[in-house]
């Protein structure tokens, strides 16, 4: 009966093997993606001619310089304004109705355009054009809306102050 193995030799490689190995399976890749190759070099080469390759690797460069500046000029007063008031807004936003703020949009957007159109007529209007643009239905829909509207934010504002003090 035979001996039981009880050691297993491992191979050992020399690093000319190792790299043949390595140099072997780089050449197989090239070979099976050679039109994917083809084209990323082609996007180095019009990156590189165009000067954006340049651009980027500099910026790679400086990361550290980029990212101060960045930061800083994040934390700037009015970036920080813009991201809170953004915040403001949207929070707002997921409050209202969005079939209603469609038609706000929608109406502001024709109302905008209808503005315009009168704008260039360059006609002032009169006492009694203003008491007939009153009778309007659409205009009285709007007033109604835009004074209630004022009503809201009024009584928002009397509740911010009187909470201030």
């Amino acid at each position: 009966m035979a001996k039981p193995i009880t050691k297993i030799k491992e191979a050992n490689f020399s690093e000319e093997e190792k790299q043949a190995d390595r140099l072997e399976s780089v050449i197989q890749d090239l070979a099976e993606n050679a039109d994917g190759i083809k084209e990323t070099i082609k996007l180095l080469q019009e990156l590189h001619e165009s000067g954006v390759l340049e651009a980027l690797n500099s910026l790679i460069e400086a990361k550290e310089k980029v990212a101060k500046i960045a930061v800083g000029q994040l934390l700037r007063p009015p970036v920080t304004n813009a991201i809170n008031n953004g915040m403001a807004a949207a929070g707002a936003l997921t409050e209202l109705n969005p079939e209603m703020t469609k038609k706000i949009m929608n109406g502001m957007t024709s109302g905008i355009k209808k503005a315009e159109k009168e704008l260039q007529k360059n006609k002032k209007i009169g006492v009694f054009k203003l008491i007939k643009l009153m009778r309007d239905t659409d205009i009285n829909r709007a007033l109604t809306f835009s004074l209630y509207l004022l009503q809201g934010i009024g009584a928002r504002l009397k509740e911010q102050t009187q909470g201030n003090k």
